[in-house]
């Protein structure tokens, strides 16, 4: 059986890069770690990985993102995999200006 997939979405390299892995070094061995560098890319994946039953066990998503922003993209995560946990991650520390 496959491992669940931790999914993480944000449209800076950098972060994505380290995030990704700080993740793989803690999680690697019970989850299986994956990266989108959009919202858009994202829920591909997250299609793909509902087609082939996979278990999706966390959603990562940055904030301020193109096209789509993070509350947007954990909105129509949810209906794709209702049971995922999710995170929103901002570098703004006022909850009004990162919303």
């Amino acid at each position: 059986m496959a491992k669940p997939v931790i999914l993480t979405v944000d449209d800076d390299p950098d972060v994505l890069q380290s995030i990704e892995r700080d993740l793989r070094s803690r999680y690697s061995e019970r989850y299986r770690i994956m990266r989108a560098a959009s919202a858009t890319e994202a829920l591909d994946v997250l299609h793909r990985l509902k087609s082939r039953n996979d278990a999706v066990a966390l959603l990562l998503a940055d904030q301020r993102m193109p096209e789509l922003d993070g509350v947007g993209f954990l909105s129509q995560a949810t209906e794709l995999f209702p049971n995922a946990k999710r995170a929103l991650l901002t570098a703004y520390a006022d909850t009004n200006a990162a919303i």
